[in-house]
């Protein structure tokens, strides 16, 4: 597999994403639905949003690895938060995670007015190898 990073600028660099990832010769993809922080035992997590941006994260990690992947091979992150502003003071938890990792993705990010039951972040993925 071959990844190709479009950076036209180099201001995205600090908020750890790019503008466009392009891949070749590809093995397999791997399309995660949104991750969230949810416990094992199925039980929505009403921790706040750092708290739950860890469990979420942690799950997908563990929906890449179980699958035969690394995390690396995320090309498209897409994060869906009730609560932008609150997800902001903890935003380097993730940019930690993406360095972790040597992840490179593509990211959208949405505020929505609700997620499941009482969860305040989900990632969706898109990884390839």
């Amino acid at each position: 597999m071959e990844k190709r990073i479009i950076n036209p600028w180099k201001w995205q660099e600090e908020r750890s994403y790019v503008q466009a990832v392009e891949v070749k010769n590809v093995e397999s993809t791997l399309y995660i639905s949104g991750q969230a922080a949810i416990y094992p035992d199925g039980r929505s997590s009403n921790e706040d949003i750092k708290s739950q941006t860890i469990l979420a994260l942690s799950n997908l990690e563990q929906v890449i690895s179980e699958a035969g992947y690394q995390p690396s091979g995320i090309a498209r992150l897409t994060i869906y938060t009730t609560a932008t502003a609150e997800f902001w003071p903890h935003f380097h938890v993730l940019q930690d995670w993406i360095a972790k990792h040597d992840v490179k993705p593509a990211i959208s990010m949405l505020e929505v007015k609700s997620l499941f039951e009482t969860l305040k972040i989900e990632f969706e993925a898109t990884v390839v190898k």
